[in-house]
């Protein structure tokens, strides 16, 4: 019997894990990871209206927060519908799951939405409703490469097919890297050199990966240009990886919102100005400070404390979700668990990392907290999957 046909024997024997018992779902929820979940999303509704409210275009100070609203709506009843569901179900479609986030992704290319404000296509609209099809594929590809990589567990030694994973997760990184969106392309990175390494990759194989990485970013930047005179990259994409290494070189353009950033994080000092106070998002001067730079609200409005309280809630969400990844009974729900953890980390890493200037700026919302019901959906919904892994692996531990 192959690895995929033993996980689905092991999700055929878990049809009636609960019974389905109420009061034994409650009981295996992780609660911890849930109340610090909605901690965060608490936080960000604060700030997110201490970020917009003083805009003078808009028809109410309550715009942004009721429509995040929706969003948190909708995620909620994800979550907990996820949490029920068993996870192990997810490997059995894994060749939909990747099918159809491709079809997502080439849809998004030919007829997606978002040229016209961002310079990219990013949204498939649905009578009214946006999604931004990369932050779904993010949540899609954990799934999907979690079964192929529990499939191929006795093949983990072998490099080849770590390349054939490679190609794996390659194939949606191309296609949200021309949408173009560089940040989520990133992203897609992580999750497969998180996964690879829990799942046991050699060493050597994770070394060689990196070496290609490092040689393909120099080729993309450096080689094409100057040899061929081909940018893979957009000029604007390339103004913000340059104005990183020195913001001062275009203060008043593409320079303008990292400092803004830098200065409105460093006038907080260690308590803030305090709530609703920050003059830097009040007067105009720090742009998208409700999306990709709402981590410099914080650092201006509550300062050093508030930012601390900030990555303490997310340290609290990743060593569950790690913790979770270590009490699972398959390979497929630790890897799933450890991917979701991934994604967290380099995406708090990353965006709080552009706002103070030791990122480049590549458009990452903060989890939970940037103004996006698409990017607020995904992540409840992965917080769901967090919950289906603990509550199924707590209801069949022994008593």
């Amino acid at each position: 019997m192959n690895q995929r046909a033993r996980v689905l024997q092991v999700a055929r024997e878990r049809r009636q894990p609960l019974g389905f018992s109420v009061a034994a779902y409650l009981r295996s929820m992780d609660w911890v990871l849930l109340g610090a979940t909605l901690g965060l999303v608490t936080y960000g509704f604060f700030m997110l209206y201490s970020a917009t409210h003083a805009d003078p275009t808009l028809s109410t100070p309550f715009f942004y927060v009721r429509s995040q609203a929706i969003g948190l709506a909708l995620g909620l009843v994800f979550l907990v519908t996820l949490s029920i569901v068993d996870y192990l179900w997810f490997a059995r479609w894994q060749v939909y799951i990747y099918a159809g986030s491709l079809l997502l992704l080439i849809l998004t290319l030919v007829i997606g939405s978002g040229k016209e404000t961002v310079g990219a296509n990013r949204w498939l609209e649905f009578s009214g409703f946006r999604l931004q099809t990369a932050e779904l594929v993010k949540f899609l590809l954990i799934l999907s490469l979690g079964a192929v990589l529990t499939e191929g567990v006795e093949l983990r030694r072998r490099f080849r097919f770590v390349v054939l994973s490679i190609g794996y997760v390659l194939v949606p990184g191309v296609l949200v890297f021309l949408q173009p969106d560089l940040g989520t392309s990133l992203v897609f990175v992580a999750i497969l050199l998180v996964m690879l390494t829990i799942w046991g990759a050699r060493l050597r194989h994770l070394g060689i990966i990196a070496g290609a990485g490092i040689f393909g970013a120099v080729t993309v930047l450096r080689i094409l240009p100057s040899v061929f005179g081909f940018h893979l990259l957009k000029d604007w994409q390339l103004a913000r990886l340059e104005v990183f290494l020195d913001p001062e070189r275009d203060p008043s353009n593409t320079g303008y919102q990292l400092i803004q950033s830098k200065i409105a994080v460093g006038s907080g000092m260690f308590t803030g100005k305090g709530y609703l106070e920050g003059t830097q998002h009040n007067l105009n001067f720090l742009p998208e400070r409700h999306t990709d730079f709402i981590f410099a609200v914080i650092g201006e409005e509550l300062g050093f404390m508030g930012a601390a309280l900030l990555i303490g809630l997310f340290a609290i969400v990743v060593w569950r979700a790690y913790r979770i990844a270590r009490m699972s009974r398959d390979l497929y729900g630790t890897l799933v668990a450890a991917g979701v953890a991934g994604v967290l980390v380099f995406q708090v890493f990353v965006n709080i990392g552009m706002t103070i200037g030791i990122m480049p700026v590549t458009g990452l919302p903060l989890p939970f907290l940037s103004f996006g019901s698409s990017s607020l959906v995904v992540f409840l919904m992965a917080i769901g999957l967090l919950e289906s892994i603990h509550v199924h692996s707590v209801a069949e531990s022994p008593k």
